[in-house]
């Protein structure tokens, strides 16, 4: 007797690209179907609530950060069931002549232009609190448009590794200096999957199926033919151009993004209680969150750190 796939919709944290690229390989290779699953990815984008859609049980898993954390607190159920991303892909870019070596140097750049929504709330509080220099008044509101950082061979913009260092060579011919907040310490978890305590307490066996066919969507995106995933990607964000997706897979890559760290030897999405450990209490100091929340709530390591998918490296 057949049985009909399980439905699952996901949502995703901005419009299609590479490094949504595994969940799209995974309904493209039929990865998920093989795991009994009929999966829906819902974009995100500037007007696409899929956090709080998920709170309200009208998709069931998303692709977030550690923001459970935040849920815990407000006594909302979302907990973080895998890590697709082992390194936040935030960057700090400067001028590839500027006289700046490491986090700490930028302080003395003359100006750092940032987005205040993702900055403020979080590495720019770490950055204060570990390195002397970093103040309030430096900042600047970066508005998604380069020219002021080109134009000011001193000054420092925040970024995304796969994003604005592609844009800002296309523009001038030189490749920014990247400086990966992961790689001085600043490690939250990313590009997560969401879901919601219910559906983890209810229907584990959905969880595990959607965690290890999208970690295998990933190896298979990475190391495989991606090319379905792309075409599947471009429909749905028809800006999105191949010469964008090469750079962020080899930029994915090259900084080990998603293969580092646990997920070396334990597989794509590996989390461990250590790791979450240390970042709150990084955050606690920095004044993000304040001590006592119960950030075992916030997660759960039960589906990962398996190794699967790890024999698709090639």
């Amino acid at each position: 007797m057949a049985y009909a796939d399980d439905a699952v919709s996901f949502g995703t944290n901005w419009l299609a690209q590479a490094e949504h690229g595994g969940y799209y390989q995974a309904v493209a290779d039929g990865t998920y179907k093989k795991y009994g699953l009929d999966v829906t990815i819902r974009q995100g984008g500037p007007q696409a609530p899929n956090g709080q859609l998920l709170i309200a049980g009208q998709i069931d898993f998303y692709m977030g950060g550690m923001a459970t954390i935040d849920d815990v607190k407000q006594g909302i159920p979302g907990i973080t069931v895998a890590s697709i991303f082992q390194k936040d892909p935030q960057v700090l870019l400067a001028h590839p002549d500027a006289p700046f070596t490491d986090i700490a140097s930028l302080a003395t750049a003359s100006k750092l232009i940032m987005g205040k929504d993702s900055f403020f709330s979080g590495y720019w509080p770490w950055m204060k609190a570990s390195f002397p220099g970093f103040k309030d008044e430096m900042y600047e509101p970066y508005t998604f448009n380069p020219a002021p950082f080109i134009a000011d061979d001193k000054s420092v913009q925040q970024g995304y590794l796969t994003s604005e260092p592609y844009e800002i060579e296309k523009q001038t011919g030189w490749a920014p200096k990247v400086f990966l907040l992961a790689d001085f310490g600043y490690d939250p978890y990313s590009t997560t999957i969401e879901t919601r305590q219910e559906i983890v307490d209810k229907n584990p066996d959905l969880v595990q199926r959607f965690v290890d066919a999208s970690i295998i969507g990933w190896y298979n995106y990475l190391y495989g033919d991606n090319k379905a995933a792309n075409d599947l990607i471009k429909k749905d964000n028809p800006e999105m151009t191949d010469g964008q997706i090469a750079f962020s897979i080899a930029k994915m890559k090259e900084y080990g993004i998603l293969v580092s760290g646990d997920a070396t030897d334990k597989g794509i999405g590996c989390m461990t209680d250590a790791r979450w450990t240390d970042f709150y209490g990084k955050m606690v100091k920095a004044g993000v969150y304040e001590d006592g929340i119960d950030i075992s709530k916030a997660y759960t390591t039960k589906f990962v750190c398996k190794g699967v998918g790890m024999d698709l490296v090639k």
